[in-house]
């Protein structure tokens, strides 16, 4: 069994072979994201392990099919990367990875925000420039002091709560399905209470189109604490970037941690060397806020326990759907 695995780093490698030990599945993998224009590159492959921001849009998996492949697993718990519809018409049975490591996610978002209420991105630009006076800017708020609003309280947003829960902060949240287990450590309350209420607030809900696109817009944001974080490592489309970047910029908001942003199949793996083309400078414009803005290249997922976890269920999804034509983790 050939498997040609996406996306792939340098680091990832040696965890991959080590989960295969118990399939033998004969593997290759490219650093490339599957696009319409190395689609050809699948030829010769019996399965291909799938990357966010792959593209398996209709045309890409018709060429796919058309190439022989028999079978696609994604290693990501999100899928809008796969026109499920086409998968389905085309005889394939998708699986993906329900989830890799709740923590990594929640540790990256409690790293941002703590590092944006603690003032320590401004601290440290300072002293990079060799300013070594201190200033108002630096003034903090302390965790323990901090009321903390969690929108999404599935098992990342529930991570998040209790690692500020255990800095001592009071953590609120909003979610239509309460997490009876998260009550032991958080109060829910509605959407708007938690958008006024919070000193920060971490996005941990999930993306349905056409649904919560931008649900933190200008009008949300103007309601939100002067001075307040958001914290976004769920869903670029849940956020209005003109709108974050326009309260920055007028004092209001302060500070942006993400680890999602639009357009991120153009973005990823590109090294831009601050030379963003005209679609992408939203972007540039966020990064140029720094220190208010922490930006990262969806890496959140990028841990050890992670990759492990992500590796091992992918190669259970792709021995399952050999072994049956189906899988436990199946999304169509």
């Amino acid at each position: 069994m050939k498997v040609l695995c996406y996306g792939m780093q340098e680091a990832e490698i040696p965890i991959f072979e080590e989960a295969n030990k118990g399939y033998n599945f004969d593997l290759h993998f490219t650093k490339e994201l599957l696009n319409k224009k190395n689609v050809e590159d699948v030829k010769g492959y019996d399965a291909l392990v799938l990357f966010v921001n792959c593209d398996a849009s209709k045309e890409v998996l018709q060429k796919i099919k058309s190439l022989g492949v028999k079978y696609i697993v994604t290693r990501t718990a999100g899928f809008n990367h796969i026109d499920l519809d086409e998968a389905t018409k085309l005889g394939y049975t998708i699986c993906r990875v329900p989830q890799y490591s709740p923590t990594a996610i929640a540790s990256l978002a409690f790293a941002g925000g703590l590092s944006l209420l603690r003032k320590i991105p401004y601290i440290y630009d300072q002293t990079k420039k060799g300013n070594f006076k201190i200033d108002s800017q630096m003034f903090a708020k302390e965790a323990k002091n901090s009321t903390i609003g969690i929108l999404g309280t599935g098992k990342i947003g529930f991570e998040t709560a209790k690692m500020w829960k255990g800095m001592g902060s009071k953590v609120i949240a909003y979610d239509p399905y309460e997490n009876e287990a998260a009550k032991q450590i958080l109060d829910y309350t509605t959407f708007d209470n938690v958008i006024s209420q919070s000193d920060l607030i971490s996005i941990h809900m999930p993306y349905f189109k056409g649904k919560n696109d931008d649900i933190i817009n200008a009008d949300v944001i103007k309601n939100m604490k002067k001075g307040a974080i958001l914290v976004n490592s769920s869903r670029a489309e849940l956020v209005s970037l003109p709108a974050v970047i326009a309260s920055l910029k007028a004092d209001h908001l302060g500070g942006y941690a993400t680890d999602v942003f639009p357009n991120e199949a153009e973005i990823i793996n590109n090294n831009f060397n601050n030379k963003f083309p005209e679609n992408l400078k939203v972007i540039e414009e966020l990064i140029s806020l720094y220190p208010k803005t922490l930006v990262s290249p969806h890496v959140a997922y990028f841990t050890d326990e992670a990759i492990k976890n992500m590796a091992e269920t992918s190669f259970k999804n792709l021995d399952q759907l050999i072994k049956t034509n189906s899988c436990e983790n199946k999304i169509n």
